[in-house]
């Protein structure tokens, strides 16, 4: 069995990692080397690194051209595998191998299609996600299901903490999922397409936090938000991000949504939103270092009675 690897980001590599232990994993594809920070230092994939280390052949076009495509043919793989690529195959792709690709997919398919399922999952408050092994299609993770695990979420979750839980999980699938095909070629349940959800791209200016919202969605987002973009306010012309936060049932006077009306020295700094409260433990002003709720009132004295902005200078 010669499969090829495609994936980019730190959660696909111990995918890369089983694969490669199981099966000849004949050349592994990620994005090219990219220039990042002040510095412009050239940086590679974490795909790329595991693959340097395990001795295989990387490939890093810029475009999936017909050059490219020659160079795969001759490799003669009779499997894509692929997490977290992040671009879309096309069918002239997809026929050099013959027997497709598969693609695991961090959600419970058709839920939450897109680049953004974890970060959806715990917006929502779902008490509950998964994984999904499917087969390669043309149409974005609208394939047929090989295999799907299920993920309890506890509601303490960040989608930094939800993608290690997925990429440690996610990897036996991908070794099941494969010998289940090489079984049964035509394993594979086809997806429900009237019951798909989607997920869009998460962009840095999604972290703005609205303080007009219930407390239950600021929280919620603060959560699906770290680490990136993560979730941000302003404090006068200052950017404060908002890395910890947890419901209050405290007592508080009303006041408008965003102001900063106590500090309740076992709870944190408590926040007006829409309909209550939230308690902020952890929080870091632009250019300073991550500080905890008593260590950054006793650096901001003024603090407590000001009011949070939704842009520099603007009023939420």
């Amino acid at each position: 069995m010669r499969i090829i690897f495609a994936g980019t980001p730190e959660i696909a590599v111990p995918s890369l990692r089983a694969l490669a232990a199981e099966y000849d994993v004949c050349a592994v594809l990620t994005n090219p080397d990219r220039a990042t920070g002040r510095g412009r230092k050239i940086v590679c994939s974490p795909v790329k690194e595991a693959a340097v280390e395990l001795g295989l052949p990387v490939l890093q076009p810029e475009k999936l051209d017909e050059n490219f495509l020659e160079e795969v043919r001759g490799l003669n793989a009779d499997l894509l595998a692929f997490f977290a690529f992040g671009k879309i195959f096309r069918e002239n792709f997809l026929d050099l191998f013959p027997m497709g690709g598969i693609n695991l997919h961090p959600s419970l398919l058709p839920q939450y299609r897109g680049p953004s399922p974890l970060n959806e999952a715990i917006r929502n408050g779902d008490t509950v996600t998964g994984i999904t092994v499917q087969k390669a299609a043309l149409k974005m993770d609208s394939g047929a299901i090989i295999l799907q695990h299920e993920l309890k979420l506890d509601g303490s979750e960040t989608t930094g903490s939800l993608t290690e839980k997925v990429s440690l999980l996610g990897a036996p699938l991908m070794v099941d999922a494969i010998n289940q095909l090489i079984k049964n070629p035509d394993a594979g349940t086809p997806q429900d397409h009237s019951q798909a959800t989607f997920c869009k791209l998460i962009s840095k200016g999604d972290g703005i936090i609205d303080w007009n919202k219930t407390s239950a969605e600021i929280e919620r987002e603060i959560r699906a938000f770290s680490p990136w973009p993560g979730s941000f306010t302003y404090y006068g012309e200052k950017k404060l991000n908002i890395l910890e936060a947890a419901f209050y049932e405290g007592d508080i006077e009303n006041s408008p949504a965003g102001t900063v009306a106590a500090l309740d020295k076992k709870a944190g700094i408590i926040i007006k939103t829409g309909d209550s409260a939230i308690a902020v433990t952890k929080l870091q002003l632009q250019s300073k270092k991550p500080m905890d709720y008593k260590s950054f009132i006793n650096g901001n004295r003024d603090f407590v009675g000001s009011i949070l902005e939704s842009a520099s200078g603007e009023n939420t």
